[in-house]
């Protein structure tokens, strides 16, 4: 299934963030910094397959250079606290050819970043081993340019103004104002219009590709979908995973995508099942299947099932009719313990069913969700643990200047300890937190999950002879429709499909221009 990753940050200088080192760092290369006066070097990064800089119409040309644009967007900013680009990664769904990316981006770059004005740097990393984690990293512009190709302001300075449209004078003497954006791009109304319209960009390139998978970058929660997501591994995580090394994070992962997998065929089978009884009480027979018993239905099964069996030698069909007798009977006697007569019990004891399971997927819900945060909390100390050295040594620096560079050169360890941080504070506890107790919590949650996912399996054991009894009783109803699938058409691969579609796109190409030099003619 398509990657729905889609990840929005800014770069802040109060941060020790670099445009020009995120320049670099996505495209692979090495580039100058003029704030600084150092060279930001990644030409040993691998795994870089696409770069490309999109422009507004009145963008500078020299703008087409790298180095230039993002030194001349950290060059306007004067403040120590200056917002300096808006970053964007998304995942690329590995079901569209591989060929198809730098223009499925150009798409969207154009549609959603240039046409409103915003310079566009974007890299398609493929990192080893090629094909496993396929995304886009884009860097974006933050100040619009006027028509002369000059930067303007992030705000303007309004005066307010009273009931008469006179500014209003505060007790300092100064008048009293506010300020306002000259762009819009930082509402947070155009992330969400971003991410559809990622969403839109990836499933029209999905359909060409004649691929059924489809991407909704929503959360499951809006979505409306009962399914709690997996918890982000992160590098160090996921090194320990490949080299065999079971970690808490992974194991919990692996649990979540478990029960996600049974509750989804529990809640699928229930509701075809129901759906199937629905559609059998609007049918012109439904009267006489109504009152008819399921044991009934299931010996004309059987005396279908035997003439089918006419033209089978002796041994077929003593076969064929102990193997139907043995599942048939087995069915009835599931039947007769569960006290199901007729289909208006086995529509009951489906929504029995359904009732049952309801309560086991809210329980285990809320201990995937409690162990979730415990993980997080525990990997959040480690990380902060790990990194404390290195942030103390920076609070210590009393010079604006020289705490900026121990920022710039010790970046991924402060950004580490930061986001640790963060979340501890927002789960209410700190690095005194008792991991101990917190553990035990897990272990015993991880306990109450496997005992519930238990009795969700048992749940999903009671439908198996339901879907039998159905497929069985389905025959009975409608013997004339055949069970016998057509042979599927062969299939064309990928490459065969977008060389059709792009030779059409070229014969529609030269056609236009046969009839244009026709009509010139």
């Amino acid at each position: 299934m398509p990657n729905p990753h889609f990840n929005v940050s800014i770069t802040q200088r109060s941060r020790g963030q670099s445009a020009i080192a995120g320049a670099a760092y996505q495209s692979g290369d090495k580039l100058f910094s003029e704030y600084d006066q150092k060279y930001k070097d990644y030409l040993r990064k691998r795994g870089i397959v696409y770069t490309e800089i999109m422009l507004p119409s009145n963008a500078p040309p020299e703008f087409a250079d790298r180095e230039t644009l993002w030194n001349a967007a950290e060059g306007i900013e004067k403040q120590w606290n200056s917002q300096l680009a808006r970053r964007l990664v998304l995942a690329l769904p590995r079901e569209v050819p591989t060929e198809q990316y730098p223009r499925m981006v150009r798409d969207y770059c154009t549609e959603f970043f240039v046409s409103k004005g915003m310079c566009c740097d974007f890299a398609i990393h493929d990192p080893d081993p090629p094909g496993h984690n396929p995304h886009c990293h884009i860097m974006l512009t933050m100040r619009a340019l006027d028509e002369n190709g000059k930067w303007l302001p992030k705000s303007r300075k309004v005066y307010d103004l009273d009931e008469n449209g006179k500014r209003i004078r505060l007790p300092s003497g100064n008048w009293k104002c506010h300020k306002e954006s000259t762009v819009d791009w930082n509402e947070q109304t155009y992330c969400e219009q971003w991410r559809h319209g990622w969403e839109v960009i990836q499933n029209r390139y999905l359909e060409m590709a004649e691929r059924s998978e489809r991407v909704d970058l929503r959360s499951y929660e809006r979505q409306g979908l009962d399914i709690v997501p997996t918890v982000h591994m992160g590098p160090a995580v996921m090194q320990m995973e490949r080299r065999g090394i079971a970690t808490n994070i992974g194991n919990l992962n692996r649990d979540i995508k478990s029960a996600n997998r049974l509750l989804r065929t529990v809640r699928k089978t229930i509701r075809d099942l129901i759906d199937w009884i629905a559609e059998v009480r609007k049918s012109n027979k439904s009267e006489e299947i109504s009152s008819q018993f399921l044991t009934d239905l299931l010996n004309k099964y059987l005396s279908l099932r035997s003439n089918e069996r006419g033209n089978w030698s002796s041994y077929g069909k003593q076969k064929g009719a102990t193997d139907d007798l043995k599942a048939v009977s087995q069915a009835m006697i599931y039947l007769d313990s569960k006290g199901l007569v007729t289909l208006e019990d086995l529509d009951n004891a489906l929504h029995g069913l359904n009732e049952k399971a309801k309560p086991i997927s809210a329980e285990m819900k809320k201990a995937e969700q409690r162990m979730q945060v415990i993980s997080g909390i525990q990997k959040a100390v480690s990380d902060c643990n790990k990194t404390k050295t290195t942030h103390d040594k920076y609070l210590k620096i009393g010079w604006k200047t020289r705490q900026a560079a121990f920022a710039e050169s010790n970046k991924d360890e402060l950004d580490k300890f930061n986001k640790a941080y963060r979340y501890l504070k927002k789960q209410g506890v700190d690095l005194n937190v008792n991991l101990d107790a917190l553990q035990a919590e897990y272990d015993n949650l991880k306990s109450s999950h496997a005992e519930l996912s238990r009795q969700l399996s048992t749940v999903n054991e009671e439908l198996k002879p339901m879907k039998d009894i159905r497929r069985w009783v389905g025959k009975v109803i409608s013997p004339e429709q055949s069970e016998v699938e057509s042979k599927p058409k062969p299939k064309q691969s990928i490459a065969e499909k977008m060389r059709y579609y792009q030779e059409k796109e070229k014969g529609e190409t030269q056609g236009k221009a046969k009839e244009m030099e026709q009509e010139a003619l």
